[in-house]
């Protein structure tokens, strides 16, 4: 029981992770990809490098304002996680990042709607429990009234 909430916790940071000290990122433009696709890219890249930065620091503010309110995340054991189960996790503060690494992102475009796929490699405990390891996430970003937030997150760990 203590892993399992160990796991949960470990994912809602990691969902509230968009991580990002990538050093790969792809795009897949869909046909009439322009300058503005680029610029989308840009700022989703950037929100993904402030949110690992907010997760280093346990910075739940970020959780708060980059989080929908129908956030919904799916853990590596396939719990769902609210946007309020996310944000408590970062307050706990029992959860401690030592790094991340992301590496194999892509981000594709759909209107106002981006999908990102990466890899992050992480190191750090929860409780005292090392949850060091690989891990591969999608998560969707939507703009909405002119910002983009997070509105779906699903993590699995890799080998």
């Amino acid at each position: 029981m203590v892993i399992n909430k160990c796991v949960v916790l470990l994912f809602c940071v990691l969902a509230a992770l968009p991580a990002f000290s990538a050093q790969h990122v792809a795009l897949h433009p869909r046909p009439g990809f322009d300058a503005g696709d680029q610029d989308t890219i840009r700022q989703i890249v950037d929100m993904e490098r402030q949110a690992k930065e907010a997760s280093l620091r346990r910075d739940a503010d970020f959780s708060l304002r980059t989080l929908a309110e129908d956030y919904v995340a799916i853990t590596p054991l396939g719990q769902v996680t609210t946007k309020q189960e996310a944000i408590s996790a970062r307050h706990s503060g029992q959860l401690r990042y030592e790094s991340m690494n992301v590496t194999d992102m892509v981000v594709r475009l759909y209107g106002d709607t981006a999908v990102v796929t990466a890899r992050a490699d992480v190191k750090g405990h929860q409780l005292g429990e090392d949850f060091s390891g690989l891990y591969r996430y999608t998560r969707v970003w939507v703009r909405r009234n002119g910002r983009w937030q997070t509105v779906s997150y699903q993590a699995t760990v890799t080998q």
